[in-house]
């Protein structure tokens, strides 16, 4: 952390900062410069928030020198890490395809979808059993049920089973059906929900929040890996811009820039990402051009007729073509899907 002095800080409030820093279980290390003073501190600085020192009198600024993430940082661990759900690798060299309806509407539909993304080369069934809506009055998912249905069509292909936690009081009900616990937008900063989900063995899909910052992002994987559970995976699905030609922009620069800062595997949802199933095709290719560990992707058999999200939705068809299209692309960055 550095520490800028303002123009012309007498000594005493320089003496002061020096003594705040010493409070804070760090050390002070004074430069003086002709016009101003700068004080490097030395230590860990992410236990303490930058304002501790911006209040003092005389400070212009505080800057950070080390990530305010730990466990999170590439500083903890070098090495690309991966995340087992199941048989399934994350983050390895293949690249994993995640695919289901948004939301989970009869044993039939999901089955069938399962049976269907399974064949063209998914290795991950989603599905959305508990549904956050903007809209009060708007269907909320079949819950419990959802979650039951969703373990019939794991026991019917084998394919391990990835879906939403809203609440910290559901995670014990969730963890007992799915083999992996998604984390929706709206609930990124939920820190509760975060909190519980670290206490839990199961692996964790964290999607970035529609208007999260990549160090917000990071920082809501923190809560998680500092409790405990270390099977974290990110998910890019597009952030809220002023854009109004697609549901969201799918900032796949995050995706690159966050495996520059982190170990935990990074996958996409370009189906969130852009609201538009004629757009998913082309920014899947791109998401595993720009090194995304894998994809999540919304499958169903007659989007059309689809309860939630049909338009940004796959047919069953459409995801094996996809599924064939996307295979160069992941052969030419050195991956397999």
């Amino acid at each position: 952390m550095i520490i800028v002095m303002k123009l012309g800080a007498p000594p005493d409030q320089l003496a002061a900062v020096e003594e705040r820093v010493r409070q804070a279980g760090l050390a002070p290390h004074t430069i003086h410069g002709t016009e101003r003073n700068v004080v490097a501190v030395v230590g860990d600085e992410r236990e303490v928030d930058t304002d501790f020192f911006e209040v003092c009198a005389g400070v212009e600024k505080v800057m950070r020198v080390l990530a305010p993430y730990k466990l999170t940082s590439r500083e903890s661990q070098v090495a690309a890490a991966t995340v087992r759900v199941g048989d399934v690798e994350i983050g390895g060299k293949a690249a994993v395809l995640v695919a289901g309806p948004c939301t989970v509407e009869s044993r039939d539909q999901i089955v069938a979808t399962a049976r269907a993304v399974k064949a063209a080369g998914a290795k991950l069934l989603r599905g959305g059993a508990f549904k956050p809506r903007t809209n009060p009055y708007s269907f909320q998912g079949l819950q419990k049920e959802g979650l039951e249905l969703l373990a019939e069509a794991r026991a019917e292909t084998g394919l391990p089973i990835v879906t939403e936690v809203m609440t910290p009081g559901d995670v014990e009900l969730v963890a007992s059906y799915a083999d992996m616990l998604q984390v929706g937008t709206r609930n990124m900063q939920n820190f509760l929900l975060l909190k519980e989900l670290g206490q839990q063995k199961k692996p964790v899909l964290l999607k970035r929040g529609m208007a999260a910052t990549l160090e917000e992002w990071l920082l809501a994987a923190e809560y998680i890996l500092s409790q405990g559970n270390r099977g974290v995976v990110l998910c890019e699905r597009g952030i809220r811009t002023f854009e109004t030609h697609n549901r969201n922009t799918l900032a796949l620069a995050a995706v690159a820039a966050a495996k520059l800062e982190t170990p935990l595997p990074v996958m996409v949802d370009p189906s969130h990402g852009t609201g538009r199933s004629d757009l998913v095709p082309a920014m899947s290719r791109a998401a595993l051009a720009a090194g995304a560990d894998g994809l999540v992707l919304e499958v169903c058999p007659d989007p059309a007729k689809a309860v939630l999200d049909g338009h940004q939705s796959l047919s069953c068809e459409q995801f094996a073509a996809l599924v064939r299209e996307v295979a160069p692309v992941a052969a030419a960055v050195g991956r397999t899907i």
